[in-house]
């Protein structure tokens, strides 16, 4: 099977909002076999809806559309199906004595005739029970094509996904079956990755395909695999990555999106009941926040020194102004006093620190832009290391934040 997803609204298109039904949608339908051909975002306009139903019409086995079954006039994609449709749309009283009991029994305030308006659904439509809305979902299908439109409010949306859309697709078609593996990666550039793995890549058997996903200080290898048997396509990709660990074991650092690198040097530091800290000047907490993010980070995490000014790394970290006169702030000796200082005063085991030049200016500092130090505090040494990561400055901040814990990654494996 064969899917489009169309995000109906003006506010999408005019990036008032971020369209994040789409991910959802496609991530269900993909965990079910359904292929994803498109993600299409449209005007809150009759022409438009209807211009794009034409399109779609036999090239995809089912469309599934959010938004425009507001109550409010400017909500017009019932009307727009029924035309389509060639239709009428009449009250459903299952709808309406859900909406009633919503309106007047959970807000406790007079139905009013927009609210009921809500039960108005195409006579010709399988209705979605909407059980936590007042907007209920409609199934139609023409020709070869199913037609699915649903809430654009995203709890309300995936709602009717998971209870009523993935359910009722299982149930009336066979699919194949879509298996995916992502491995993570950290520490080498994409095209470094790919020369490595290039006679690997090539024997991949066909029906097995690699996808590189790079971002800032890291890459991620997303196998997936398609076919009838589920058990064997996993079989075939969990022999993949066996094979891949031998060729690039020393980058590898977990598998599927959930194992970040965060969430491995959490994890090695809970296993052996060692604990972290920070000092950020440059990267501004961003790495307390990225660790702190991780659920049950409190078992490692101790705390954060924001060190941004100049005085907060004399007057809070206690450095010695003679040594940032010396060296400057963005330097390894500036750097490597905040780690320990950090380490001591929250009394871990490990402390990173950050200084540096992250832009758009070079301002006072001799350094220039781009200019990040990264201090790593062990049990037993201080490692420092320096990087120039370039322009602008979100990936500046980015990939000071990876190499940070990259860096403990690699010095924890040393020291346990």
């Amino acid at each position: 099977m064969k899917a489009t997803i169309v995000t109906i609204g003006d506010e999408i298109l005019i990036g008032q909002i971020v369209d994040t039904n789409s991910a959802f949608i496609a991530k269900s339908l993909d965990g079910i076999g359904i292929e994803i051909d498109e993600m299409i975002s449209i005007s809150d306009d009759k022409q438009s809806i209807l211009k794009t139903f034409l399109c779609l019409q036999n090239k995809v086995d089912l469309v599934i559309l959010t938004g425009g079954l507001g109550p409010t006039k400017d909500d017009i994609t019932k009307k727009t199906f029924c035309d389509y449709f060639e239709d009428e749309l009449i009250v459903d009283q299952g709808v309406l004595a859900h909406v009633t009991q919503l309106i007047e029994g959970f807000y406790k305030r007079p139905i009013t005739q927009i609210n009921k308006d809500q039960a108005l659904v195409p006579s010709k439509c399988t209705v979605l029970p909407n059980q936590v809305g007042t907007a209920p979902g409609m199934w139609m299908k023409k020709e070869n094509t199913v037609f699915v439109s649903l809430p654009g409010v995203p709890y309300e949306m995936k709602y009717l996904v998971e209870n009523e859309i993935v359910p009722r697709v299982v149930k009336e078609y066979k699919r194949p079956f879509i298996v995916h593996k992502t491995i993570l990666t950290y520490g080498q550039g994409e095209s470094l990755v790919a020369e490595r793995i290039e006679d690997w890549e090539n024997n991949l058997p066909d029906f097995i395909k690699l996808a590189y996903l790079p971002s800032p200080g890291r890459v991620r290898l997303r196998l997936s695999a398609r076919g009838d048997n589920k058990q064997q396509l996993m079989d075939a990709i969990e022999e993949k990555v066996r094979s891949l660990d031998v060729i690039i074991g020393d980058i590898i650092v977990g598998f599927e999106e959930e194992e970040t690198i965060e969430v491995v040097v959490g994890e090695l530091l809970k296993k052996h009941k060692m604990t972290i800290s920070t000092a950020e000047s440059c990267t501004g907490g961003t790495i307390a926040s990225v660790l702190s993010a991780v659920p049950g980070a409190s078992n490692y995490f101790k705390g954060s020194v924001v060190s941004y000014a100049t005085e907060a790394k004399i007057d809070v970290l206690g450095i010695p102004e003679s040594l940032i006169k010396e060296f400057s702030v963005v330097s390894a000796e500036v750097v490597s006093a905040m780690a320990l200082s950090v380490k001591n005063l929250m009394k871990t085991d490990f402390a990173i620190a950050t200084t540096g030049n992250a832009g758009p200016t070079k301002g006072d500092e001799n350094a220039e832009i781009g200019t990040v130090f990264i201090a790593l505090a062990t049990p037993n040494e201080v490692i420092v290391e320096e990087y120039n990561f370039g322009q602008p400055r979100e990936k500046v901040i980015d990939r000071a934040v990876i190499k940070s814990l990259e860096l403990l990654r690699k010095e924890f494996l040393k020291n346990v």
